[in-house]
């Protein structure tokens, strides 16, 4: 028997890309319902019929609608989680009596647990087991994909109903590819934000495009090591969720984590540089949990230990780069 198609969707999150994700499945048919936080912002944002703060200029679809989370979960074929990684668990908690047994769960957070190094998948499959679960990422910059300007993006599942999955998302400007490698999708969107703070660092600092170059190839070689130590397939990082999110994240003008790069290699302290973004860097709560995983995995992560030393360490960055450039030479591949 062939699958119904996802028609009716919840995204929990009033996040930038939360919202964007409500209002691109919206303009492709589905009814949408955007998951607040309070009924004060669910009722701000449905008279407004759009997120001035987060997406200014960007009109809600009529098929979107906006609710308290609860509400916004009842009778959906597929929640979606688009939260900062470190309120993932407690919001998946706080919607878990209202999701339906049958529904789809979806992250399309890009981050990883601090204290433990688990992926979003793995806290949503503890916190609400027996669903399938999907993750998407790629090279999706949220102000982009809500101009309808052409992108990519990759949803991964093993159980997860892939083609539905892929219908749903899929549209004029946003291309779906899907695949079984749910690690190298996840860690891949993961850890390039935290090779994008490099890249930041990179273009304040005007070392050039060798530099940068270097950066974010010895970057992804970081990423790969520490993906595939963790079970995904390298060719994975090749891919959309790897490279692809990468150059998205550590060129772009839009890019938070890029920019966090700038202002902490121009002199400013982390939680004051956070602050100025006005929203979350998720890079910058990764390095820990990046490092923490690569120790339990034996993984030698340079670069962001370097990054550490700066965010964590009180370390300038320019003596955090002559660490790096001071290091023994090796082969390139090993």
């Amino acid at each position: 028997m062939t699958p119904e198609p996802i028609q009716r969707i919840a995204v929990i999150g009033t996040t930038s890309w939360g919202t964007t994700l409500a209002v691109h499945l919206a303009r492709n048919h589905r009814n949408v319902f955007l998951g607040a936080r309070s009924k004060e912002e669910a009722h701000g944002l449905e008279d407004a019929r759009e997120h001035s703060r987060r997406l200014p200029g960007i009109p809600f679809p009529e098929t979107l609608h906006v609710r308290i989370a609860l509400e916004a979960v009842r009778d959906a074929d597929l929640v979606c989680f688009v939260v900062p990684s470190n309120t993932l668990t407690e919001n998946a908690r706080s919607v878990a009596s209202e999701i339906p047994a049958d529904a789809v769960l979806l992250s399309a957070t890009k981050g990883i647990e601090a204290n433990t190094g688990r992926r979003m998948s793995e806290l949503l499959a503890e916190q609400l087991p027996g669903h399938p679960i999907a993750v998407l990422s790629g090279p999706n910059l949220s102000r982009e994909v809500a101009n309808d300007q052409p992108g990519s993006t990759v949803i991964a599942s093993t159980d997860a109903p892939l083609d539905e999955l892929r219908d749903a998302f899929h549209a004029r400007a946003l291309r779906v590819y899907t695949s079984t490698d749910v690690v190298g999708v996840e860690l891949g969107g993961a850890l390039k934000n935290v090779v994008a703070i490099a890249g930041g660092m990179v273009d304040h600092f005007e070392f050039g495009d060798n530099a940068k170059a270097a950066v974010l190839t010895r970057g992804l070689a970081e990423i790969t090591r520490l993906a595939v130590a963790a079970g995904a397939d390298p060719i994975t990082l090749q891919g959309l969720a790897g490279v692809g999110d990468l150059m998205a994240s550590a060129y772009s003008p839009l890019a938070r984590n890029r920019r966090l790069g700038e202002l902490l290699a121009a002199g400013g302290a982390l939680e004051a540089s956070l602050a100025s973004l006005g929203e979350v860097a998720e890079g910058a709560t990764t390095i820990p949990a990046a490092l923490n995983l690569a120790g339990k995995l034996n993984v030698e992560l340079p670069i962001t230990e370097a990054l550490n030393s700066v965010l964590y360490d009180g370390v300038a960055p320019l003596d955090a780069v002559s660490t790096l450039m001071a290091r023994e030479p090796t082969a390139e591949i090993r």
